[in-house]
């Protein structure tokens, strides 16, 4: 079947779906998005996701044209329209039209929001993990923003992750002006040190990712003990265990960050138990 987008009021064919040439969006990635993913046809946190789209308007001065209720019968409607059930959707805000640079406060926005299927990873890389590539003095911040806004100024991310591909590696993580480490180019990091589960806290740098939410969550509950710490590349090619957390890969081991060798070369038993404990997470939607 042809794809169905919605795109600012109306459901179209995905070839007929259109966005102005004088969208901001367009014009200067001045835009805000989520990315969901639903499992047997129920979106997986919800809640969370607009919770954040909200967050992320908000700091940029970018008001959300319509309630959360509403936004969750859309997101469901685009799933039903698509005849899909295990899917990845996008919902994406820009503040819309403008001949301006200036932000101009009653402009109506642009909302689309997509469905795909979901394409996963084989078995075999959250078995054998993947390579990270370090980039310095990379990750982006915004100015007035003291929690990263997730935002579509994803530049320095596609070149970070491009550099990367290029060395021969599967990401990029991508560090601060101090040397500190923020995220990969799609995904927030953890590394495990001692039995110790750390991440960096969230910041001008770092998302507040919400498969990173659920993971601090579900290691409480296996009794794993875990905090948010202030991380530089040693922590990295020192640690134990590392692995990347997102919507679409949900935890996925990394096994070489550089050149150097994580752990056995293969995911470690954290990593294993808070996947499965993730797993089983789902099984209630």
């Amino acid at each position: 079947m042809t794809p169905v987008v919605y795109i600012n009021g109306r459901f179209v064919p995905q070839e007929e779906a259109r966005v102005s040439v004088f969208d901001r969006g367009f014009l200067y990635g001045d835009v805000v998005f989520e990315t969901l993913r639903a499992y047997r046809g129920r979106i997986f946190r919800l809640a969370d996701h607009l919770d954040r789209l909200h967050q992320s308007a908000g700091q940029i001065h970018l008001t959300v044209p319509k309630a959360a209720d509403k936004l969750e019968s859309l997101l469901y409607e685009v799933l039903q329209r698509n005849e899909l059930y295990d899917a990845i959707l996008r919902l994406t805000l820009s503040r819309g039209e403008s001949t301006g640079f200036d932000i101009v406060p009653d402009a109506p926005p642009t909302l689309v929001i997509t469905a795909r299927p979901v394409e996963p990873l084989p078995d075999s890389r959250y078995r054998e993990g993947v390579s990270i590539l370090l980039v310095s003095d990379s990750a982006p911040r915004l100015p007035g923003v003291t929690r990263q806004a997730k935002s579509g100024n994803f530049l320095p991310y596609i070149l970070a992750r491009h550099m990367a591909l290029e060395a021969g590696h599967w990401d990029a993580i991508l560090l601060n002006h101090r040397g500190e480490v923020c995220d990969a180019s799609t995904s927030n990091v953890f590394i495990v040190r001692g039995g110790v589960l750390k991440t960096p806290p969230v910041g001008e740098s770092v998302l507040a990712g919400i498969t990173r939410k659920v993971v601090l969550e579900l290691a409480q509950q296996p009794v794993v003990a875990a905090c948010e710490e202030t991380l530089q590349a040693a922590d990295l090619h020192q640690a134990d265990e590392v692995f990347l957390t997102n919507t679409g890969i949900e935890l996925l081991p990394v096994t070489r960050v550089d050149d150097t060798v994580i752990g056995n070369g293969r995911r470690g038993p954290i990593t294993a138990r808070l996947h499965a404990a993730f797993l089983k997470s789902i099984e209630s939607l």
